[in-house]
């Protein structure tokens, strides 16, 4: 099995380099194409207006100066197309993508593009504690341990051509883990963006977008729930985002 994995933290994480590890796991045939710098928040997007450079870092790992989508292209397309690969896996982000995060990860992107690519593809990543700084080592034992046998199984099982699977690690140790479980996308409470407008040394006005740390009030059954009891979430996901039943009522109303 030849597996190609990115992310959207950069190709030195240490994310990168656990996954990494897992694909080990899983084949001697590990190809690794990661962004040059870090494109958390990149979404699907492609560089369509500037040339993408592309370097070998050591054996079967590349850095592309491009985004996690620009990386999947890069590598089936180019470097792979003869051979392409088996699967796809992103991440290991440093941080969850969950409910929200869904629409604005480059690490959830990589795996959709090697989705649309007809490839097999997971996306996953690390939770940490919203009470803890996250610039403490993260939990990267949990997913180093318990990510070969959890993509053995999926694999085993199989999933729809069109799917996505999401996978987030929650912020415990191995053996605190509760089980995994198979969740829908959960919806942050959305009093969490904050904009600081802040002034340069010349005067000039600039603004900075982040988010205020906090625990949302998630259904159970959703991912973030998962996350929140200890439990690995595994997500399945769909580039389809047309609403069938609003689609329904609309065209019954449009046709009066």
């Amino acid at each position: 099995m030849r597996i190609l994995i990115t992310n959207d933290d950069g190709i030195n994480a240490p994310g990168l380099d656990i996954l990494r590890q897992v694909a080990r796991e899983l084949s001697d045939d590990v190809w690794t194409i990661g962004p040059e710098t870090e494109q958390s928040g990149a979404s699907h997007s492609l560089s369509l207006h500037e040339p993408m450079r592309m370097r070998e870092v050591d054996e079967r790992i590349y850095a592309v100066r491009g985004t996690p989508t620009d990386c999947i292209i890069m590598g089936v397309r180019y470097l792979l197309k003869d051979n392409p690969p088996d699967l796809v896996l992103s991440g290991v982000n440093a941080g969850q993508n969950m409910a929200d995060d869904v629409t604005y990860s480059g690490t959830i992107a990589g795996a959709f593009e090697g989705n649309l690519l007809g490839i097999p593809s997971i996306a996953l990543s690390l939770a940490y504690s919203f009470d803890k700084d996250k610039t403490r080592e993260l939990k990267w034992q949990t997913p180093k341990d318990l990510a070969p046998d959890l993509i053995r199984k999926l694999l085993d099982t199989g999933w729809p051509q069109d799917v996505v699977l999401n996978v987030n690690f929650p912020d415990r140790d191995p053996d605190d883990i509760e089980g995994v479980v198979v969740t829908e996308q959960g919806r942050r409470n959305q009093d969490s963006l904050t904009i600081e407008d802040r002034m340069d040394t010349r005067g000039n006005p600039y603004y900075w977008l982040g988010y205020r740390r906090g625990k949302s009030t998630p259904e159970e059954g959703t991912d973030l729930w998962a996350i929140y009891t200890g439990r690995i979430s595994v997500t399945p996901l769909n580039l389809n985002l047309t609403h069938r039943n609003a689609a329904k009522e609309l065209a019954q109303a449009l046709d009066k």
